[in-house]
Parts: C-alpha cells; sequence; structure tokens
C-alpha cells in the first residue's frame, strides 16, 4: 500500500536510484504514476507493504518501506529492481550503475564514474568538503541526516 513518503517511519528502509541526468517535467510524471501503480501492489509473500517514494532533485528515485509492518523479501526487492528496470529502458535513464558519484557542483548536480571522481580528488579539482549523496543510506533517518553531506563526512572520503 502506498503512503506519502514523510508518512514513513524513521527506521523505514530506504533504496536510492541516482540518475545519470535530472528528469523532464514528462518523466517525473511518469515515474511517479508508474511508481503508484507498482507500489500499490507491492507484496512480500502475498502480505502488502507500507511503501512510498521521493523524487529528490529531480534527480533520484527513493524507494522507502516501513518494515515495521512487514519486511521485504528477496522476491519483493527483485520486483522492486525489475520496476526500475523498466524505468531504465522505457525513459532512457541509468538508474542501477553504483560505480557513479553523484555531487554537487555549485548549482548543479553532476553524476560521474567513480575513477573519474577519484581521479579530480586526487588532483585537487573537487575538495572534501564538496557535497556528495551517500545513497549507501539504509532507512529515513539515515537519508534525512546522512545522505546529503560533504565527502570528508561520507564513504566517500577515502579518495581525498
Amino acid at each position: 500500500m502506498i503512503v506519502p513518503f514523510d508518512q514513513l517511519s524513521e527506521h523505514s528502509r530506504v533504496w536510492i536510484y541516482p540518475s545519470n541526468r535530472p528528469f523532464t517535467k514528462e518523466e517525473r510524471q511518469t515515474i511517479q504514476n508508474k511508481a503508484e501503480i507498482f507500489l500499490a501492489q507491492w507484496t512480500a509473500h502475498g502480505a502488502d507493504l507500507q511503501a512510498a517514494i521521493d523524487l529528490p532533485h529531480n534527480r533520484f528515485i527513493v524507494l522507502g518501506l516501513n518494515e515495521a509492518i512487514q519486511s521485504a523479501s528477496g522476491c519483493s526487492i527483485d520486483a522492486s529492481v525489475h520496476f526500475i528496470q523498466s524505468l531504465e529502458k522505457e525513459l532512457g535513464l541509468s538508474l542501477l550503475d553504483k560505480m557513479n558519484v553523484t555531487y554537487r557542483n555549485k548549482n548543479t548536480i553532476d553524476h560521474i564514474p567513480l575513477k573519474e571522481f577519484r581521479i579530480k580528488a586526487k588532483k585537487k579539482q573537487l575538495n572534501p568538503e564538496v557535497i556528495v549523496f551517500n545513497n549507501l543510506v539504509l532507512n529515513i533517518m539515515e537519508y534525512n541526516s546522512l545522505w546529503e553531506g560533504p565527502a570528508s563526512s561520507s564513504w566517500h572520503a577515502r579518495y581525498f
């Protein structure tokens, strides 16, 4: 069952999918519509899942799941990945490539290969205070407090 994202508990699990480019207005609406259909029927072992979607910065898809009500199963997680893959195919996006880094570059959000991020850090083209998106956060509490912050405070620090 779908709920508004801000109604999920802070202990709800999150999965974050960064896009290689910003969503257009039409793509954002398509993602929202398709996510509502998917989340409304998302189940684990036949039990409904209380879930939500967030589309921050027109650049990320964040799925949230209240596991206090019902935990995700392997099959339900697979279903969510298939949903994301279908969006990638339909919209020509890259959402599942974990070998990229998304960070703030002045007033824009850049998405580059991890190898390029390491090179820029080594050459001091980026500094440890660059704002990065830590897409490895596990729950809404971490999402709200640790997802967006200086590289020096995340796993990205190792490159400086």
